[in-house]
């Protein structure tokens, strides 16, 4: 795979961002959960400066990993090719196996000093929407994709698999940080299987321990 084959789906994939950011912003105007104060007009352009910063880190670390991806599929490098599982089924285990490196990465940030001085930059947003997504330090980006750069390489995923993959995480959490009034039975339900608004909002909270739960 050369250079520009790797970068090939990041102009696309930040387009697709940006514009599901716009939409997500727009329901929050129309129900929000809380009601705009001055924090949320003073951390915009910190987020979307911030946002930038994280999308031109993760293009360089995104196109490095694909890339390795790519070429250990192609040589049936990893756990998944030798279950010989049916294609649906092995992607599905990729996906969610490469979701638990996300968890894990995201609970050493939370347990570890030294990562947690990074994510930290995440967790100081004053207020919380959908721009708080990718309100991210450098260095996040980094432990993140180390984390999930040791699964893959242990997995051996699909390229589509791993594509999805991304594709679903990025769309998440931008659902998740939503300042988005929803019934509480419905965000009860989805919280079974992902992470909803009114769940997250926890996880935010001042309160260490809340924040370092759920």
């Amino acid at each position: 795979m050369t250079v520009s084959e790797a970068f090939a789906p990041t102009l696309p994939t930040v387009g697709a961002i940006l514009a599901a950011m716009t939409v997500v912003a727009a329901i929050e105007t129309a129900i929000p959960l809380h009601a705009r104060t001055k924090w949320h007009r003073a951390h915009l352009a910190p987020n979307l400066a911030l946002t930038f910063l994280t999308f031109a880190t993760n293009a360089v670390l995104n196109a490095a990993l694909f890339a390795t991806v790519v070429w250990l599929y192609a040589r049936g490098f990893g756990l998944l090719p030798l279950l010989a599982l049916p294609p649906l089924a092995t992607a599905v285990l990729a996906i969610v196996i490469l979701d638990l490196s996300f968890y894990v990465a995201h609970v050493a940030m939370h347990k570890i000093p030294a990562f947690w001085r990074y994510h930290s930059v995440h967790h100081c947003d004053p207020a919380l929407d959908v721009t708080t997504t990718i309100r991210q330090h450098p260095g996040e980006s980094v432990i993140r994709y180390a984390f999930m750069g040791a699964f893959a390489v242990a997995l051996g995923p699909s390229p589509v698999a791993f594509g999805a993959y991304r594709i679903w995480s990025a769309l998440n959490g931008l659902v998740e940080h939503a300042n988005i009034r929803a019934p509480i039975w419905l965000d009860r339900l989805l919280a079974l299987v992902t992470t909803w608004p009114h769940m997250h909002k926890i996880h935010h909270s001042r309160n260490a321990a809340e924040t370092d739960t759920n």
